[in-house]
């Protein structure tokens, strides 16, 4: 499925350098920062693989890592460290 969408922006000499590519980018990262779309959402709505868009991210300083990613690797240290007390994970 392709959502498409019209956007009329007035005619400023600032936007005139900014074309369609650089638009769907800043949306997507926009979109990402605000958790409203995932990292590989945002890749597809920019047109990048999914390493040029977290690229873009850092460049934004938008981070790309996310609870799922803390609790996945607290559950991977758990069995290397049994005798230490971790947090739990949901």
């Amino acid at each position: 499925m392709t959502l498409t969408l019209t956007l009329n922006l007035p005619d400023a000499p600032a936007l005139r350098h900014v074309s369609e590519a650089d638009m769907r980018l800043e949306l997507a990262c926009a979109l990402h920062a605000q958790g409203r779309i995932s990292k590989t959402a945002g890749a597809e709505m920019a047109g990048l693989d999914l390493f040029a868009f977290q690229d873009a991210l850092g460049e934004r300083e938008i981070s790309t890592y996310t609870v799922n990613d803390l609790h996945d690797e607290v559950a991977a240290l758990r069995p290397m460290f049994p005798a230490q007390t971790l947090p739990v994970s949901k």
